[in-house]
């Protein structure tokens, strides 16, 4: 599923210039399973320049040191944004292992109550434990030891080889914690196939191919054809839905807490986007009306929903990584999907979507749909990512703390480029 060579490319946006972080100089501070600080590994340069891609941080220790460790979390950046530039994490080190000759470290390391489970000392190795059982109760076992792919905010990820092949331990946050049921729920459709979910941590069968970052534009279309068949399932089911935690994102909701964020992070809005933004509130109401007399009807959205997150093998397809799902109106993914292709394959692919919704709903108006709903999500991205940062660790904030400021922008963004289209309130 999740592979090192991913991260080369998940960051990559066809609507914006691309950055190329600088390279990524690893600190590692060690402590053992009491929490005792050994002292701190001389630095060294990570093959990758993304903060979460730890596969490369304990491939290099292991081979500069042969010492193993697993990393638990970020301590501290050189750079106020992700990713690249001096980073130090705090890894625990195995029972038993030698003992390099360490720099000593007199760094504090603060307890911090948003703290996630897996960056805890022996976290990562009860979550390998748990999958571990999960296995066992299937006639399966481990067949070598496991490999810690990332850690982050977001999730903890680990390659488990089995008996069987290999199996995907993903850990993520109470916030993303309905991905195992909404898993579960879609046991017959094309996501990945679940071993075992426990709260947060989900169990996943290997998928065949690669990730479908350069997917062509035919194999982007059947995503589409996917996505929307999905979705059209779950059509009149949103009660159900919510009854499996997915946070809601139907239109009252959402009308109150744009409105919410927006006075929050008043402050952070530029002055030219401010006036747009408090026309775009009073507004909202209309706008909203005016999207559902467009005849698509409130189901599940994937909530990051682009190419990279498929996955196939030339003969099927698999889409991934359902934690940012919930509930609202289905083409609130559309414009992840866009921004993650060609700008010359744009303009088809939302002629196939509209065209796929109206064989569903023959009646409906999805290009209207889609106009309207633009700046609704970029502001719901901007939620997000708020939500992000209330829910983590201050040490973390760096990964998202541009976010939301950003997303408004693209919310204000939205709003001027739609004031030539007299079809829209």
């Amino acid at each position: 599923m999740m592979t090192a060579a991913r991260h080369d490319v998940e960051y990559r946006r066809y609507d914006l210039p691309m950055e190329t972080p600088p390279p990524r100089i690893v600190t590692l501070v060690l402590v053992d399973g009491d929490g005792k600080v050994l002292g701190a590994l001389p630095p060294f340069e990570a093959d990758t320049p993304w903060w979460q891609d730890i596969a490369p941080v304990v491939r290099a220790v292991r081979a500069l040191h042969g010492l193993r460790v697993t990393v638990l979390r970020l301590l501290d950046t050189e750079r106020a944004s992700a990713h690249g530039g001096a980073v130090t994490y705090l890894a625990q080190v195995d029972p038993g292992a030698p003992r390099p000759r360490l720099v000593p470290w007199d760094g504090a390391l603060p307890d911090d109550p948003k703290r996630h489970p897996y960056a805890h000392i022996g976290g990562p190795q009860a979550d390998v434990a748990w999958a571990t059982t999960v296995l066992q109760s299937q006639g399966d076992a481990l067949s070598g030891e496991p490999e810690q792919i990332r850690t982050w905010n977001l999730s903890s990820l680990w390659r488990l080889p089995t008996t069987a092949g290999h199996a995907w331990l993903k850990v993520v946050p109470a916030f993303f914690a309905h991905e195992g049921a909404m898993l579960a729920a879609l046991a017959d459709a094309p996501v990945p196939h679940l071993l075992g979910h426990d709260g947060g941590r989900v169990l996943l069968a290997e998928i065949a191919g690669d990730d479908r970052y350069d997917a062509g534009l035919a194999e982007r279309l059947e995503m589409v054809d996917l996505l929307v068949g999905l979705q059209r399932d779950w059509f009149g089911r949103t009660d159900e839905l919510l009854s499996l935690g997915l946070p809601d994102w139907r239109a009252p909701a959402l009308m109150v807490a744009i409105a919410a964020l927006i006075e929050r992070r008043q402050d952070a809005i530029e002055s030219d986007d401010h006036a747009l933004l408090t026309h775009f509130l009073a507004g909202l109401p209309k706008r909203f009306a005016a999207i559902a007399s467009c005849g698509i009807a409130d189901a599940f959205i994937h909530g990051d929903a682009h190419p990279g997150n498929f996955r196939g093998d030339g003969r099927s397809l698999v889409l991934l990584d359902w934690g940012d799902c919930g509930v609202g109106h289905p083409l609130l993914d559309q414009p992840a999907f866009l921004t993650r292709i060609p700008a010359d394959d744009v303009a088809r692919t939302q002629a196939h979507w509209s065209a796929a919704w109206r064989r569903w709903v023959p009646e409906a108006e999805p290009e209207r749909a889609a106009r309207l709903l633009a700046p609704i999500a970029a502001a719901r991205q901007a939620l997000i990512y708020q939500r992000f940062l209330d829910g983590i660790e201050a040490a973390e904030q760096p990964y998202h703390r541009a976010d939301v400021p950003d997303w408004l922008h693209r919310c204000a963004e939205a709003l001027r480029n739609e004031r030539a289209d007299p079809a829209l309130p």
